[in-house]
């Protein structure tokens, strides 16, 4: 399998069927126009002297020509090094020098930022700029290029690198995992039979390009279905949900509770919804509710990571059983099974299983094809990660009788207070029982007497109020006595990464700054 290959399926099946629509820029995109931008983009890199396994370095938002760098490499043999665009130039050096790639692509409102970057890297011979604000180097380059075939690209696919996605960096050191077509194919292999998708589909990108969630909108449109390109807003989204039919997207945690907290949300038509799938962080089980009675359509959860794509899955029914029959209410808090091509256990430090006795906590291991080929150029950490073909997530979990898993913490996130592990996932959970709660995040502060103590940060729905000693007494009656908050802070957002996880890090720097954190 050759991903790049995809846009010239369906120019060749659907010439005038609709390819992209960029929210941003309002342009519209049949697979014709976007098979030949890819076809030029493809040989305009090679012209410039790239060689098979090269890295382009892209530092954009969502657009057209963003998904084209995509395509244009997988086409041509060389590998796409997207950047997070929220990262300082010295933090954007470090991925750099990871990859160093020989071309770099900014897209608007980075022009200025890739030209500081400039003066701190040795790797990149050729900077091309696109957009409005941009030097037109980038259309100069496709519109000079041949609309010919890429030559070699019909010996391109199976294990050749294809992608380097940066992992969050939520642990403070961002890790770039190398994808191969092979990989990019079984992730989306995993996700077509999950989300059941259809050739009527109309799929809405809500993360970046830069991140994982990439390889959804890669997949959406291996199937011929129309992609929507969009920056994160609530209001956005909803928007683009009424004009465009889209059927489905997925919508991190926080996302889902902005556009339930859109001012006039039940006067949308999100009719065309079929499905839309959560991730990225734990979702409340009340949230979960409430989606499920608001949105018109089934809900899925995946469980994944940058290194593995999405791993496990709680099914469409799993959730209905659970709301309307009663069956197994306490799944919604589970991520699920293992998916279609994809091996999980939870198992001791030492490898063996814990028992399926949804208490006995583990770490969760993964055996897929869709897993990465390694961190590049990293083999200490790769050695480190994927042991025996299985690779160790660092999430926490335990399972039940039926192998449901239930993640109960990032390993660098579970809180150590007198002795007692309290894992933060948890008192999470039964703060958001509370109905002013939008979000909210949990993690543990120096303490004398216990070691680490629980400190909630918690968002308040528009208009709504709490305080906190409610939020503590909410707590305290679903928990142990021991795993409540001790402390309450009522913040406007949580710093979140691109994405929309939560970043504990920088909620724990300011505490943590002169103490050693042993977890």
């Amino acid at each position: 399998m050759n991903i790049g290959q995809i846009p010239a399926k369906w120019a060749r099946q659907t010439p005038q069927g609709t390819a992209i629509i960029d929210a941003t820029t309002t342009q519209r995109v049949n697979w014709a126009e976007f098979d030949n931008h890819v076809r030029r983009l493809a040989n305009g890199l090679r012209g410039l002297g790239l060689e098979q396994g090269d890295r382009v370095g892209v530092l954009s938002r969502n657009s057209m020509e963003y998904a084209a760098v995509y395509f244009a490499c997988g086409r041509t043999g060389l590998v796409a090094q997207p950047m997070n665009w929220r990262l300082s130039p010295p933090e954007l050096k470090k991925i750099t020098d990871n990859g160093e790639p020989r071309v770099y692509i900014s897209g608007p409102d980075y022009h200025a930022v890739a030209a500081d970057l400039s003066g701190m890297v040795d790797s990149v011979e050729h900077w091309l700029q696109y957009g409005p604000d941009g030097d037109g180097s980038y259309e100069r380059l496709v519109a000079s290029a041949s609309d010919d075939e890429p030559a070699g690209s019909a010996a391109i696919g199976g294990d050749d690198p294809l992608f380097i996605l940066y992992t969050g960096g939520t642990t403070g050191e961002s890790k770039g995992a190398l994808h191969s077509h092979r990989s990019c194919w079984f992730g989306m292999l995993n996700q077509t039979v999950a989300e059941r998708i259809v050739p009527s589909d109309v799929y809405m990108l809500t993360g970046q390009m830069f991140h994982i969630p990439v390889v959804l909108a890669i997949n959406y449109l291996a199937h011929g279905c129309p992609l929507v390109l969009m920056n994160f807003d609530a209001r956005l989204a909803m928007d683009l949900i009424e004009a465009e039919r889209v059927s489905a997207f997925l919508g991190v945690t926080t996302m889902l509770n902005w556009m339930m907290a859109v001012d006039g949300f039940d006067r949308y038509d999100i009719s065309s919804l079929r499905n839309i799938q959560y991730g990225g962080g734990p979702m409340p089980s009340r949230v979960i509710t409430e989606a499920l009675d608001r949105f018109p359509c089934t809900l899925i959860q995946g469980y994944g990571q940058t290194e593995g794509t999405t791993m496990c899955f709680l099914s469409q029914e799993d959730h209905l059983r659970a709301i309307h029959e009663d069956h197994r209410p306490e799944r919604l808090r589970s991520c699920g099974r293992e998916g279609f091509v994809t091996s999980v256990r939870v198992v001791h430090p030492d490898g063996s299983d814990v028992p399926t006795d949804g208490k006995t906590p583990g770490e969760i291991i993964v055996r897929s094809e869709a897993n990465m080929l390694g961190y590049f150029r990293r083999p200490d950490l790769t050695d480190q990660t994927i042991r025996d073909g299985w690779m160790w997530t660092g999430d926490i979990a335990c399972w039940d009788d039926e192998r449901y898993v239930f993640i109960v913490d990032r390993a660098k996130d579970m809180i150590i207070s007198g002795g007692e592990n309290i894992y933060s996932v948890q008192v999470e959970e039964a703060i958001a029982c509370h109905a002013s709660v939008l979000e909210c995040a949990v993690i543990g502060v120096p303490d004398e007497t216990w070691g680490e103590s629980v400190k909630a940060f918690v968002v308040l729905k528009p208009e709504m109020r709490a305080t906190e000693d409610e939020i503590i007494d909410v707590a305290r009656a679903n928990l142990a006595s021991y795993q409540k908050p001790r402390s309450v802070e009522f913040v406007a957002e949580l710093p979140k990464a691109p994405t929309g996880k939560i970043l504990k890090r920088k909620l724990r720097e300011p505490y943590w700054e002169e103490a050693e954190r042993q977890v």
